[in-house]
């Protein structure tokens, strides 16, 4: 059952809400179309269960400074 994978994939992740902000994420990633939905958020849970998805979540780049558009004359 779902409910047995959440409570597994927990152990990695402290937070609820940002389980499930990682799971949506990861389950639009992987998702093939011709299955079913269900069956790829069941898949991203198992691998939670054995992974770290935090230390894999990757870093959000540092904002670049803004460049100048130049403007015809």
């Amino acid at each position: 059952m779902r409910s047995d994978l959440v409570f597994k994939a927990i152990s990695h992740v402290s937070n609820r809400y940002q389980l499930c902000q990682l799971a949506s994420k990861a389950t639009r990633k992987l998702h093939r179309p011709n299955t079913r939905v269900q069956d790829t958020a069941n898949a991203v849970f198992a691998r939670f269960q054995s992974i770290d998805p935090v230390a894999l979540e990757p870093l959000e780049a540092p904002a670049s400074h803004p460049t100048e558009e130049r403007r015809a004359a």
